[in-house]
């Protein structure tokens, strides 16, 4: 079940450096390990990951396809990375549990945020709303529960201050005849949102974000403003960052040159912000690390992925950033493990 590729990491760190346009090997990331660390499921994809009392967790999906099906959330543990073993199963009936994401309640629980949706045997979407489950030792889990309205998606939520905020978007391209969006989401599919105890969640803001956006992870730096990245699936479907200060209300966009996939970013103790998505290469989908500012994004790693792959999970970790992902690279959809070394801010 956990197969090393370490063979190739230098072969992937080459790769980085004439994508990068024959960058110095000092100024992109190294891929220092990376290993399959479970491919149990028929499709086994959308991972996240997290540090929670001194312990790996890694969540994502499991189920027979990438849609469609009653998908299922499993959850791994492991005390050093490289040993893992199931510590959870969530499993609603009926219900396809998607794209769970981890965080840490300021009360010190482990959270589930993710996708319910209902397709009834078929590929066709029929229902959706978001879903939450708690847990004090990441094995015994509450029931999950509903969030939100019908037709929504609530990314991610990252705490901050006591709150959970969010982003919550409504796949209107999707929905079937007769379903409208909530009119807090304004002339757009996006709403920032916020709740004092993960469950309850308030509106803040529609977020003008065009073109069918939709997947988007939000970070608060150490500046005291709130970041955004954005997936956008309309027009000409590059991705957009954002920044915003207190109350979060008005909002400053930024178009990127590249499209996204499963969003995620994170904000290294020496101040640089590091950005993990699918790209769309020549050589087809990709899962990949990019240099992310307030106004652009930079690939300059790409991980042994392709076809269905991306949804990363960012944490770093003992000088290092791990980072879960699935791909479909070696015939069927795994949970794969890298651990990247990254340059210095400002090289």
């Amino acid at each position: 079940m956990q197969r090393p590729l370490a063979g190739l990491c230098g072969y992937f760190a080459i790769l980085a450096v004439f994508a990068c346009g024959g960058a110095h090997a000092a100024d992109v990331p190294e891929l220092v390990s990376v290993k399959r660390i479970w491919d149990q499921g028929p499709h086994n994809a959308f991972a996240d990951l997290i540090r929670f009392q001194d312990r790996w967790w890694c969540t994502f999906r499991e189920s027979e396809g990438h849609v469609g099906g009653d998908g299922k959330i499993r959850v791994l543990t492991s005390s050093d990375g490289d040993t893992w073993e199931s510590a959870a199963g969530l499993v609603e009936e009926g219900i396809d549990l998607r794209d769970p994401k981890l965080s840490i309640t300021p009360d010190g629980r482990l959270m589930i945020v993710a996708g319910g949706s209902v397709y009834g045997g078929t590929s066709v979407l029929k229902s959706m709303q978001p879903r939450v489950a708690f847990s004090s030792d990441g094995r015994t889990w509450t029931p999950t529960q509903r969030v939100l309205g019908e037709w929504e998606w609530l990314w991610r939520v990252t705490w901050h201050a006591g709150r959970a905020y969010g982003v919550s978007y409504i796949p209107e391209w999707r929905l079937p005849a007769g379903a409208h969006p909530a009119p807090e989401f304004g002339m757009g599919t996006l709403k920032l949102v916020v709740s004092d105890d993960g469950v309850n969640y308030s509106t803040v803001t529609p977020l003008d974000v065009p073109d069918r956006a939709n997947e988007t992870t939000l970070r608060f730096l150490k500046s005291g403003e709130l970041m955004a990245l954005a997936r956008r699936e309309g027009g000409n479907q590059l991705g957009w960052i954002g920044t915003s200060r207190a109350p979060y209300r008005e909002w400053t966009w930024k178009e990127i040159s590249h499209r996204l996939g499963g969003p995620n970013f994170i904000e290294l103790p020496d101040g640089s912000l590091w950005a993990g998505s699918r790209g769309h290469t020549p050589q087809g989908a990709k899962t990949v690390l990019a240099r992310m500012t307030r106004d652009s994004y930079q690939p300059l790693l790409t991980f042994p992925s392709g076809g269905d792959t991306s949804y990363p999970g960012l944490v770093w970790h003992d000088n290092l950033l791990w980072m879960s992902y699935y791909s479909s690279h070696e015939g069927k959809t795994n949970i794969y493990l890298a651990k990247i070394k990254l340059p210095a801010a400002g090289q």
